[in-house]
């Protein structure tokens, strides 16, 4: 059984055997997108446009409900928040914070 002493070096070993890996697949990924980019004539305009057509934005929905006492809204989406839901339990309706 190794003693930990040993098992330590090891992980050291491999840690460092890991770092080299990593960077010599790094250094070989990034000249053969290098050499695609020249063969077809692509620019980094090129790569950022195409990468940005795929983000999608993020829409948000108007408010239904206000809370007039604060101001705070909500959508209708998702859980009620708190202080609506304490108005409902106090006796209030949903109908009396419609925007």
């Amino acid at each position: 059984m190794p003693s930990l002493k040993d098992l330590l070096a090891q992980r050291a070993a491999l840690e460092a055997q890991i770092a080299e890996t990593q960077a010599s697949e790094r250094a070989n990924a990034v000249a053969k997108v290098k050499s695609l980019m020249e063969d077809y004539g692509l620019t980094l305009a090129d790569l950022a446009v195409k990468a940005g057509a795929r983000k999608t934005t993020k829409s948000s929905v108007a408010a239904k409900y206000r809370n007039q006492a604060t101001g705070e809204t909500w959508s209708g989406r998702g859980l009620q928040p708190k202080w609506l839901k304490a108005a409902i339990a106090g006796g209030a309706t949903l109908d009396q914070f419609k925007i």
